[in-house]
């Protein structure tokens, strides 16, 4: 990959990323972004009273493409998988998965050292996934989310 692919590559994935903290703000969450390129989660959110949060990975896409997940998607340890889509072209749509849904949905390709694991925009675009961000909120609410206690 070129340096320009690579620069484009990184703001696109910015965009993504400060787009779903914008939305998750919106809803109520505390947002705070991790270290970029930290494997794993992007985003830790957290309710006002801090008793409850998630964590996010996200994945943005500049078009409706498939989402890599290199070798294997069971580094997936983010609460929420969101897939961020069309992030350059005015307002994104994003797409809430858990990360069961994204293994169970994956397609694999290759073997070794050259496999890798892509989620398909059929797999994805899903409409009980579309902007389902009430999602995220009634799974912290449903498991008592995580508490500074635990």
């Amino acid at each position: 990959m070129d340096k320009k692919n690579k620069r484009a590559n990184q703001t696109v994935g910015n965009a993504g990323l400060y787009y779903v903290c914008f939305k998750l703000s919106q809803m109520g969450w505390n947002v705070l972004p991790t270290s970029r390129n930290a494997r794993g989660v992007d985003i830790v959110a957290y309710n006002e009273d801090a008793t409850r949060y998630v964590t996010i990975q996200v994945k943005s896409l500049s078009k409706s493409n498939p989402v890599p997940f290199g070798r294997s998607t069971d580094n997936l340890i983010a609460d929420f998988v969101v897939v961020c889509r069309g992030v350059m072209d005015g307002e994104p749509h994003c797409f809430i998965l858990t990360p069961g849904e994204v293994r169970n949905y994956a397609n694999e390709f290759g073997s070794g050292n050259k496999r890798n694991c892509f989620l398909r925009p059929q797999c994805y675009e899903l409409g009980r996934f579309r902007e389902n961000w009430e999602r995220i909120r009634k799974r912290a609410a449903d498991r008592g989310g995580r508490s500074r206690d635990s």
